[in-house]
């Protein structure tokens, strides 16, 4: 998102707070905190993840307050014994019950939010499609990311790699088929990576088929495992030892 956009719009509405929205498919509605609006973008009810949403506009979690306005609702909160000190449960419900001017600012573009181990799993197979609206190679928008300073990724000789990311660091000797690899990440001979996401520096031995996963960082992975059943993501947190001739199904 260009916050410049967001912000010519709440300076333009005179706002006291604008909230970024997009909207989201009903069936995920109730996930999220919902701004209910009138026709011009005023927001005049907030429910958070509420059974029964009234409409798709999903708070991104990005405001812009008046800090005039944002501090004396900080002060009143903090007074609150009660209060959970939440800008989604506490602050802009604040806001609206003083009848302060809040706005929707609607946003198009790729978004996604990651607090399910399933949008985990999403948002990283978004990365590998090319109707994802999110240009990684846009040199008008980089995207930075910490350098490791690594070697080059090494692919072996009878390694095979389709649509799929690695990057420095990464070794790869088996077959990897749309998944994503981050740093210092080796794959072992004979082994098949399916649709996952390995963590980095994470070892996957000979003759292991990973489908659908998350593996965490610094994992070794013993040969001829399996790990994911291709129908729903399993999970393998960071730093284990998982032993050789596991069978794992789910997270």
């Amino acid at each position: 998102m260009n916050y410049d956009n967001m912000l010519k719009y709440h300076k333009e509405k005179n706002s006291d707070a604008t909230i970024a929205v997009i909207d989201v498919p009903i069936e995920e509605a109730s996930r999220f905190g919902i701004m209910n609006t009138n026709e011009d973008g005023s927001i005049y009810e907030f429910e958070e993840k509420p059974k029964n949403p009234k409409s798709t506009k999903a708070s991104m979690g990005i405001y812009i307050f008046n800090w005039r306005v944002l501090k004396k609702i900080l002060k009143e909160d903090q007074s609150n014994k009660e209060s959970s000190n939440d800008f989604g449960k506490n602050i802009i419900p604040k806001m609206l019950e003083q009848d302060m001017k809040l706005n929707a600012y609607s946003f198009k573009g790729y978004w996604k939010d990651v607090g399910t181990i399933e949008s985990l799993w999403e948002s990283n197979m978004d990365l590998l499609r090319e109707d994802n609206e999110l240009n990684m190679q846009d040199k008008n928008w980089r995207i930075y990311s910490q350098n490791h300073v690594r070697p080059a990724q090494y692919i072996g000789p009878n390694a095979k790699v389709t649509n799929s990311l690695s990057v420095d660091g990464c070794e790869i000797y088996g077959e990897v088929n749309n998944s994503v690899l981050f740093s210092g990440v080796i794959i072992g001979k004979n082994s098949k990576i399916i649709n996952s996401v390995i963590m980095p520096d994470s070892k996957i031995g000979d003759n292991v088929i990973i489908n659908k996963a998350i593996v965490g960082s610094n994992v070794v992975v013993r040969r001829d495992c399996i790990i994911g059943d291709g129908k729903q993501v399993t999970v393998i947190g960071g730093n284990q030892d998982v032993k050789a001739g596991s069978i794992i199904d789910r997270g």
